[in-house]
């Protein structure tokens, strides 16, 4: 049968040990890669998203995390009334606001 199939033999035992660091050096590159691919750009956009929801004033041109258009008439600590249509308003959250649009982007609307 050892034809087909060669026989496995152990193979003897390096005789010191290697470097910790070395072992370790995979584990700090993926480390590494993830800090610069997922964490710093993702920290990066939530500093910028909280910047602009403290900078939020009446007039600014919103939409919400829901996808409604207006404009803001009213401004509190943790939320803010946006105008929607004609005499149409919402409360939403500080938070709820996804993006700040160019003024008069309504009007092209």
């Amino acid at each position: 049968m050892n034809f087909f199939i060669s026989d496995a033999w152990a193979q003897a035992a390096p005789a010191g040990q290697s470097d910790p660091l070395v072992s370790f050096l995979p584990l700090i590159f993926i480390f590494v890669v993830f800090y610069f691919l997922l964490i710093r750009p993702q920290s990066k956009k939530a500093k910028e998203h909280r910047q602009m929801v403290e900078a939020l004033a009446k007039g600014d041109e919103v939409v919400t995390n829901g996808g409604l258009l207006g404009k803001i008439t009213a401004v509190g600590e943790s939320f803010i009334e946006v105008e929607i249509g004609d005499g149409m308003r919402v409360k939403v959250q500080r938070q709820a606001i996804a993006t700040l649009m160019p003024k008069g982007t309504i009007k092209e609307s």
